[in-house]
């Protein structure tokens, strides 16, 4: 039950309101003992009237008078005189005096407090008003035990109605909750589970019915969350189609390009100076060609695996992509820069790594080569305590406003005519699987700067 709404709300009401009736018993107790003081002053007075109508009163008839009113002795002040109107023998020394006359609230709830956690039977003064103005002053003296009695008995009274007021309420406020808050959420919770089980099921989506308004626009919130993910799912469903047959059509389409570029490296063998004047233009077709199939192909590869992680030396890594783009920008005037320590050893996936800084050098080659004009790309390296940090930097033309604008996504941030963004895209996930990061720092007329940092691991010396 403690792990229930409805059963902690149970408790929590109950102990309430307790409290609630303990708040309410303080003052309550406090007033019935005044009540209980007052009534002895009247009968005091009652039965001091007796005396005063006639002096003449035998012994047994005052003690009788006495024994009635509960108090041993009864005095009056009509004028001002103070007169000993009753008395009678008192078994002990007054304890404490008490002038009900205009007594603050406070000091009544303290005495009635100090009532009833004193257990000794005392004997106190109380000191009133007369009734009816039958004087000026009236004052008694009895025992506390009657007293106390009657103010326990009281108080277990209030407890037992206070008691049973809290479980009716609770019990009631129970029944409630579990009516107007538990049962709706429970069906809620009911709906989402269902929901889980087949999400792309539009029946499933939950239809608001709670009348209360916040489970309502709970309700609505949950139903836009569920049909948006629904069309999503739908959407990602026919997506995952349409890139596997994209993927397939790519395929066999490299493999046709390739092959046709093999019988245009014979044409260009060809002395006929039309010939000789088309063929560059149909070849560097067929490569872009190819180059988006591949791309395509490896973009759309869900079950890209994660890096194999080993002990690598970046500058081999750097050569190599070096070589590789030197012979692809054949006689253009670009020039290729490192700056990487020779005994550099990184922790990465050493043909994930390659293809990274080989799209980052390839991308930097293109755009000077776009330019016309001759350029400089070079690839960087430094480490810290935690990561090592790889800049690939140009002094090309800079990133063109689209490409910045959808840098990293797929087939909106190319750099190039013809170009599909895919190679940053490729990258970034590349460098991410390895727990770092890939990240533009500067793109303006002075060039391009890409900033590659790789987390660190435990490295142990390689031979």
């Amino acid at each position: 039950m403690l792990n229930s709404l409805s059963g902690r709300f149970l408790i929590l009401t109950a102990v309430f309101v307790m409290l609630a009736e303990v708040l309410i018993f303080v003052p309550s107790i406090a007033r019935f003992r005044e009540e209980f003081l007052l009534t002895r002053l009247e009968r005091a007075q009652i039965a001091s009237l007796v005396l005063l109508a006639d002096e003449e009163v035998n012994p047994d008839l005052q003690e009788e008078l006495l024994r009635n009113a509960g108090v041993f002795n009864v005095v009056m002040r009509r004028n001002e005189t103070r007169q000993l109107v009753l008395s009678s023998p008192v078994p002990r020394p007054i304890s404490e005096t008490y002038d009900l006359r205009n007594a603050p609230a406070f000091t009544l709830i303290r005495d009635a407090m100090t009532r009833l956690t004193t257990p000794e039977d005392q004997v106190i003064r109380v000191i009133g008003q007369p009734v009816r103005m039958g004087g000026l002053l009236i004052e008694v003296t009895l025992e506390t035990d009657d007293l106390r009695a009657a103010m326990i008995d009281y108080g277990l009274r209030i407890l037992w109605l206070s008691l049973v007021i809290s479980v009716f309420t609770a019990v009631l406020l129970f029944w409630a909750v579990q009516y107007f808050l538990v049962r709706p959420i429970r069906r809620v919770v009911g709906n989402m589970q269902a929901y889980a089980e087949a999400p792309e099921d539009v029946h499933r989506v939950i239809a608001p019915s709670s009348g209360i308004r916040e489970l309502r626009e709970a309700e609505e919130t949950l139903q836009t969350l569920q049909t948006q993910l629904t069309s999503a799912l739908k959407q990602k469903e026919h997506l995952a189609q349409l890139g596997g047959a994209v993927a397939k059509v790519s395929h066999d389409l490299r493999n046709i390009l390739t092959s046709a570029q093999l019988f245009t490296d014979r044409i260009e063998m060809s002395e006929d100076p039309g010939v000789k004047r088309m063929a560059p233009k149909l070849v560097n077709s067929l490569t872009r060609a190819i180059h988006l199939c591949e791309a395509t192909l490896a973009y759309g590869k869900a079950e890209e695996p994660g890096p194999t992680l080993a002990q690598v030396r970046f500058a081999d890594i750097v050569a190599d992509v070096i070589d590789s783009e030197r012979l692809s920008a054949g006689k253009f005037d670009i020039s290729f820069a490192e700056d990487v320590p020779a005994d550099m050893v990184l922790r990465a996936d050493a043909e994930q790594l390659y293809r990274v800084i080989a799209n980052l050098v390839r991308n930097a080659r293109q755009a000077i080569v776009n330019t016309g004009n001759p350029g400089e790309i070079s690839v960087m390296a430094d480490e810290d305590e935690r990561a090592w940090i790889i800049r690939v930097a140009d002094t090309g033309p800079g990133l063109p406003a689209k490409a910045l604008e959808h840098l990293f996504k797929p087939f909106q941030g190319g750099a190039t005519k013809g170009g599909t963004g895919l190679g940053l895209t490729i990258a970034q996930d590349l460098v991410r699987g390895h727990g770092g990061s890939l990240s533009l720092e500067h793109s303006d007329e002075t060039g391009t700067s890409f900033c590659i940092t790789l987390p660190k691991g435990n490295l142990t010396d390689v031979s």
